[in-house]
């Protein structure tokens, strides 16, 4: 006899409500850990509110980013925290895709697939407002 087990509605359900929950819930873990690091270092400092001072280049590039986060910065780690956020709701759809793909329902793929390409279009192109 063969053991096979049907992946069922539900059980893509709970792994879409998983990829939310638990993306959300790392995100929280770094930005905390981010700012508990920014605070620990710079919250003595007093700003100066006279003079602008731009984004920090570590705070703006992925590439920047990650070599912030090992030179443990902060504010690196906060920007990351909220990169994985964003990236959360993304890997829902991206799921979502797949599993409507492996369940042969085409209209939903391509309803997904556009979804996609509004939000890849939107970060790359600069057209979010």
């Amino acid at each position: 006899m063969k053991n096979t087990k049907r992946i069922t509605d539900k059980d893509i359900e709970q792994l879409l409500g998983s990829v939310l929950r638990w993306g959300v819930l790392l995100s929280m873990v770094v930005v905390i850990w981010g700012g508990t690091v920014y605070l620990y270092r710079h919250g003595h400092d007093v700003s100066d509110y006279a003079t602008f001072k731009t984004q920090p280049n570590f705070t703006i590039q992925l590439k920047a980013i990650i070599g912030g986060i090992f030179d443990l910065r902060g504010r690196a780690i906060i920007q990351f925290g909220i990169i994985l956020l964003i990236a959360t709701p993304i890997a829902r759809v991206l799921l979502s895709a797949i599993s409507f793909a492996a369940e042969k329902d085409y209209l939903y793929v391509g309803i997904a697939v556009i979804v996609l390409s509004v939000i890849t279009i939107s970060m790359l192109g600069g057209f979010g407002g």
